[in-house]
């Protein structure tokens, strides 16, 4: 199909409608921690907040994991998408590129894509804190 340099103006209103008809977009919403679900894993929580694209088409997931000391939720790893963690309590190891950081409440730490890294609870009690990943999963 080719399109005239007038038509292509519609073609990101095209992908929006696209998205919106499969339900990807997100709506306005608030999320009271009691409603969220849980899923629990090796003594560690997981509530997942949402996931789905904003109004422009932009991929965008938040989870909160409750993580029990000396837990990491998975092994380090790497991907195309950027991610946040945001530590609401207790102390995480955050690593990206071999390098360790222990955050406390608070703090935040952001991985750009393809960076090698991981996170365990570093203190004597539970560790909370919020992943929010942008982009493509």
């Amino acid at each position: 199909m080719r399109l005239s340099r007038r038509e292509l103006p519609i073609v990101p209103f095209l992908a929006v409608l696209v998205a919106k008809a499969d339900g990807k977009i997100l709506p306005s919403k608030t999320y009271s921690f009691d409603d969220l679900p849980i899923k629990t894993a090796n003594g560690n929580r997981t509530r997942a907040i949402l996931n789905g694209e904003t109004h422009s088409g932009f991929p965008i997931e938040m989870h909160l994991t409750e993580l029990a000391p000396g837990q990491a939720p998975h092994p380090p790893h790497h991907h195309v998408h950027e991610e946040m963690i945001l530590i609401q309590a207790g102390a995480v190891d955050v690593t990206i590129s071999g390098k360790t950081v222990t955050l406390g409440p608070g703090s935040s730490a952001y991985v750009a894509s393809n960076e090698e890294h991981g996170w365990r609870n570093a203190g004597t009690v539970n560790a909370l804190y919020f992943v929010i990943a942008l982009g493509p999963q």
